[in-house]
């Protein structure tokens, strides 16, 4: 079994539970008096690069990254720093997360929040939305067959931007022949944890003009999203560097500054 593997087999059993809790119908339902969402790819399309401050806790990698009480004053903080959106981490088992977290996150910023967890379902879409979610990961290495189309396609319909993850050439190739507009190239592969920046290196010649390119992983300070800035990524996707940097304000901001000045 790999590392993936054995996340996937978590989020299922809570989402389970979730599910037993709240039916499909009642999410639904409550989805119908929720807020439109917020489109983040005009300002991504934006000349520099955009950054993307993610609130995380821990990893199954690194263990424990900061122990983040408020969620909320940590995604201000990203926000007058100069980010362009903000992720939050919901899967609990592993990264510490939460739904709640999605919340009141939402409730603190106006600029487009991220869900980013193990989305295998369309339950998990309609939690995103009705939540206050903007965006949704979807990861291709998890989506075999049929299930990325439908995903990508559902998240479309109920006003979701969907950042569509890929970590090889396979997975790059299915998620633009999906039709997918914001491309993440995740440096980590998540069935073993290595992490490899040179693959965002190698994919972005690979993606069409006109979708919006994003970087993940393997950021440990202002000099690597300039270098992916300069390989090609529109958006560059940042948690640990932050998380553990005492002042995130300052660094999301040297962030755009190196990158755009180097």
């Amino acid at each position: 079994m790999s590392v993936l593997d054995g996340i996937l087999d978590g989020v299922l059993e809570d989402l389970a539970q979730r599910q037993s809790e709240v039916p499909l119908r009642e999410l639904q339902a409550r989805a119908a008096d929720i807020p439109p969402t917020m489109d983040p790819l005009p300002k991504f399309r934006e000349p520099g690069v955009s950054i993307i401050a993610e609130v995380k806790r821990k990893s199954p990698s690194k263990g424990a990254l900061a122990d983040i009480t408020d969620p909320a004053g940590l995604a201000s903080e990203y926000a007058l720093g100069g980010a362009s959106a903000i992720s939050v981490l919901t899967e609990q088992r592993r990264f510490g997360g939460s739904l709640a977290d999605l919340a009141a996150v939402r409730k603190a910023v106006d600029i487009p929040v991220l869900r980013k967890d193990f989305i295998v379902t369309p339950y998990q879409l309609w939690e995103a939305r009705v939540w206050g979610a903007d965006l949704a990961l979807l990861m291709v290495v998890s989506l075999p067959g049929g299930q990325l189309r439908d995903l990508l396609g559902l998240a479309t319909e109920i006003g979701l931007t969907a950042l569509v993850e890929a970590h090889t050439e396979d997975e790059l190739s299915r998620a633009v022949d999906a039709g997918a507009e914001l491309i993440g190239v995740n440096a980590r592969d998540l069935t073993t944890l290595n992490v490899d920046r040179t693959v965002l290196k190698r994919l972005v010649p690979q993606i069409p003009e006109g979708r919006v390119r994003v970087a993940e992983s393997g950021v440990s300070g202002p000099a690597d999203v300039a270098d992916y800035h300069q390989w090609g990524a529109d958006v560059v996707l940042v948690g640990e560097a932050l998380v553990r940097s005492g002042d995130p304000r300052s660094s999301v901001g040297e962030f755009i500054r190196q990158a755009t000045t180097r």
